[in-house]
């Protein structure tokens, strides 16, 4: 842990500086004024003006949004106070369009495309779900279109739900591979204790590892529209951390709160031991069994060399009862393990296109599949 004793945090960071891809949580609080329960217009517009200006740089940005429930349930007038699931799913379910539509309006005033993504807690935890939503999102920014990404309250049930977009931006930003997480929060950072409680009370700007020093300062009170509080921060920088993404807490509620952390806006910020590769490198080889084998001919492997992916046409044989997303070790001809990776079909689907072109592989199948049988970014190779 390194503690800072000045409370100015410095003017460019470079962990945002450097950041080619940033997850931006955006709670409820912020989004929906408080008296009112509608939306905060004025302050999303200058949130997107920032967003549209690091795209302008060449960034990739995804927003993880709350809102829907809280817009939904001024729409239908339902009471104050805590609600039952039916209700709040009823509404997330009216919430959403309001939601979507605001953000489709604010982007369309930059040329850009909103595009929304209703994730539940097995979209992110099991790997055939996984690795669909993490092609979905990655073909998004590949268009350029701008992920809001919520969880799916209108199907989840209590059993199955997140409960705070904390958690759930900490697992898009390790699932895309992001370089940062921004949380914009009510509070501009964690302090060694509550600062309106305590006047002593200093804000942390940097923090490089989450001892039992740093959960003790973590408080467990949410304001009435965010059902987070510092704890579950402290959950979400956990799990940034370990897929090699910085994150970062900062007040939201100021306008265009993204340019402000840009310059010099008070933050904390939980710096990455590594970075997002190195960390998905070593899940992929060292934390997830390997359910098959595949071989692979000497064209492949020289293609695999030179940092391509692994198509159909190269592999020779499968062995092993493997499930879509599951890891599969690659193998030389002669036995040798070169690496291993997430596959894109089952076993029986995988037998079925070995050795053929991809272009063959919706008439082998009966539909149209993923051009590579392992893609690249999904792959670790040994070193020789």
């Amino acid at each position: 842990m390194s503690l800072s004793k000045s409370l100015t945090a410095p003017t460019v960071r470079p962990e945002w500086q450097d950041a080619k891809r940033i997850v931006v949580k955006i709670g409820s609080a912020l989004l929906t004024d408080r008296d009112t329960g509608r939306l905060n217009a004025k302050w999303l517009a200058t949130l997107i003006d920032d967003v549209a200006g690091l795209t302008r740089a060449g960034k990739q940005v995804i927003l993880v949004s709350s809102g829907a429930i809280a817009l939904g349930r001024h729409i239908l007038k339902l009471p104050q106070g805590a609600l039952e699931l039916d209700q709040s799913q009823a509404a997330a379910a009216v919430g959403q369009i309001s939601l979507a539509h605001a953000y489709q309006n604010e982007f369309a005033r930059h040329g850009l495309s909103a595009a929304q993504v209703l994730l539940t807690l097995g979209d992110t935890e099991e790997r055939r779900r996984y690795l669909n939503a993490r092609r979905t999102i990655e073909t998004l920014l590949t268009y350029r279109a701008i992920p809001v990404v919520n969880e799916n309250d209108t199907v989840a049930t209590s059993e199955i739900r997140y409960g705070d977009n904390d958690r759930l931006s900490a697992r898009v930003a390790s699932m895309i591979s992001a370089d940062c997480l921004v949380l914009l929060s009510d509070i501009d950072g964690l302090y060694t204790a509550p600062p309106q409680q305590d006047t002593s009370a200093r804000r942390l700007d940097e923090v490089r590892e989450i001892t039992r020093e740093i959960e003790a300062m973590a408080g467990d009170a949410g304001t009435e529209l965010s059902k987070g509080g510092m704890i579950t921060k402290i959950e979400a920088a956990k799990i940034a951390r370990a897929a090699g993404t910085h994150m970062v807490i900062t007040l939201g509620s100021r306008l265009s709160p993204l340019k402000a952390l840009a310059t010099t806006a008070p933050a904390t910020w939980f710096i990455a031991p590594t970075n997002p590769v190195t960390a998905r490198k070593r899940w992929i080889s060292g934390q997830l069994e390997a359910r098959g084998t595949i071989s692979i001919d000497a064209g492949a492997q020289n293609a695999l060399a030179h940092g391509k992916s692994l198509l159909p046409a190269g592999v020779r044989s499968v062995n092993g009862e493997f499930g879509r997303g599951d890891v599969v070790k690659i193998l030389s001809l002669d036995g040798h393990e070169l690496g291993r990776g997430l596959i894109a079909y089952n076993h029986q689907d995988a037998a079925l296109i070995i050795g053929k072109k991809s272009t063959e592989t919706a008439a082998l199948l009966g539909y149209p599949g993923r051009t590579e049988l392992i893609h690249r970014d999904d792959m670790v190779l040994h070193k020789k």
